[in-house]
């Protein structure tokens, strides 16, 4: 603190809760500005619960400040599991730097403390059953109801992913029942089909580690064909109602970034229609740039996540 305050840097905004006008992040940044004489300091305001400003401030000292002991990070975990028992593992594990296997365990052990939920919300936003084989019965009785049902609106609606709703609509086609012998409990997944866990951790694509953002690949897909996995207006709405992304300023910025995804194939073709041909080398440049800078900020991304798990 001392080493901070005597630096002539500028110090980052604190971040303050506006309902009690408490600090969430920052109090070490406080203490620096006292010691240079500062009768001010630069803030960021977000409205939340008590709660809410615990998993930001968690957050943020996972992301930049002193690391915290293990035994503070289960603490965490331990407190989010019992304000949000319907986070999934990962996403909580995502927020206190630990593996979802250790969140898992502690959810265990707490299972008779904390209210019962029959979903968890991923770290991609979208919910699911505790319970794959509730979640596959109902995407089999919305099939029945509503034929013309797309895949998409299934999978919204019995909280599952596309993948699932397939594979339940191709064993209803054959006559089966929408859940196998293989899946009558949770956590089992049939031959050649990905898990809902699996869904989770990278919809479309194989497991990643805890507080990856979806696959490039799969954020690039926006065709709004029925038979596509990735509702990405969807997942980035969901996202929005994440406290750790909605008041943080980096996390709003990421937020109006992801946005631009979301232009529909159509819009696209609209687009390149009028551009200028003068110009189009140019604007083929450009976008091919913003494609490799996601690239590399996912890539980023998933080797912190990597280096957070294994830690």
């Amino acid at each position: 603190m001392r080493l901070l305050a005597e630096s002539d840097t500028e110090l980052p905004p604190i971040l303050v809760n506006r309902r009690t006008m408490s600090v969430v992040d920052g109090m070490h940044r406080v203490r620096a500005a006292e010691l240079r004489g500062q009768e001010k300091i630069e803030a960021v305001f977000c409205e939340c619960d008590d709660e809410e400003a615990f998993v930001l401030a968690v957050k943020a000292n996972i992301s930049h400040g002193l690391p915290l002991p293990r035994s503070d990070r289960n603490a965490a975990a331990e407190r989010i599991v019992s304000s949000h028992p319907e986070w999934s593992d990962r996403a909580i594990a995502s927020v206190t730097g630990l593996s979802h296997k250790t969140v898992g365990a502690i959810r265990r052990r707490a299972s008779g403390e904390i209210p019962h939920s029959h979903t968890r919300l991923g770290r991609d936003g979208r919910e699911r059953p505790v319970d794959a084989a509730e979640g596959r019965e109902q995407a089999g009785r919305i099939l029945a109801e509503r034929p013309g049902v797309s895949l998409r609106e299934v999978a919204r609606e019995a909280g599952v992913c596309t993948a699932t709703v397939r594979d339940v609509r191709d064993r209803l086609r054959r006559g089966e029942a929408p859940v196998g012998p293989t899946r009558r409990g949770p956590g089992t997944a049939p031959p050649n089909t990905p898990s809902d866990a699996a869904a989770e951790a990278a919809p479309a694509a194989a497991p990643q580690a805890a507080g990856a953002l979806p696959r490039p690949k799969a954020l690039a897909r926006i065709d709004g064909g029925a038979d596509h996995d990735v509702d990405l207006a969807g997942l980035i709405q969901n996202l929005r109602k994440d406290p750790s992304l909605r008041f943080s300023e980096s996390g709003r910025t990421l937020l109006r970034l992801l946005d631009v995804c979301t232009v529909g194939p159509q819009e696209w073709t609209r687009i390149s229609e009028n551009v200028p041909p003068h110009r189009a080398e140019i604007i083929v440049s450009a976008a091919r740039a913003c494609s490799r800078a996601w690239q590399d900020f996912a890539t980023e991304l998933e080797r912190r996540s990597d280096r957070q798990a294994s830690g």
